[in-house]
């Protein structure tokens, strides 16, 4: 399982139905995602560039990319955001393999 950081913002059309109709979209969403085996760790409505904040655990890139594309396209969300995310013991492999790999940078 891989975890993503998803940041999502509402059109302004979204707001005025979710204001006139109240509800759990955190929910229904995650519902729909769930048969693709992407999971809602954790989410929260914030506000500044991005209306939604979420974590969630996707089998694959491929299969969480389709999911969040799914989301996008669906029309409610004018930007949509996902980042992958690494455990930290990840990231100590990936730091411990950089030093291998050889890159130097252009000398002037």
């Amino acid at each position: 399982m891989a975890r993503y950081l998803i940041q999502v913002s509402y059109t302004a059309e979204s707001w005025a139905a979710q204001v006139k109709n109240p509800q759990d979209r955190l929910k229904a969403v995650g519902e729909m995602l769930a048969p693709a085996g992407i999971t809602f760790v954790d989410a929260y409505y914030s506000f500044g560039e991005f209306d939604i904040v979420g974590i969630v655990d996707g089998p694959d890139n491929t299969t969480t990319a389709a999911g969040m594309i799914a989301v996008a396209a669906g029309g409610a969300c004018s930007k949509l955001q996902t980042t992958p995310l690494l455990t930290s013991e990840e990231g100590l492999e990936a730091l411990r393999k950089a030093g291998s790999v050889g890159y130097r940078p252009a000398v002037s």
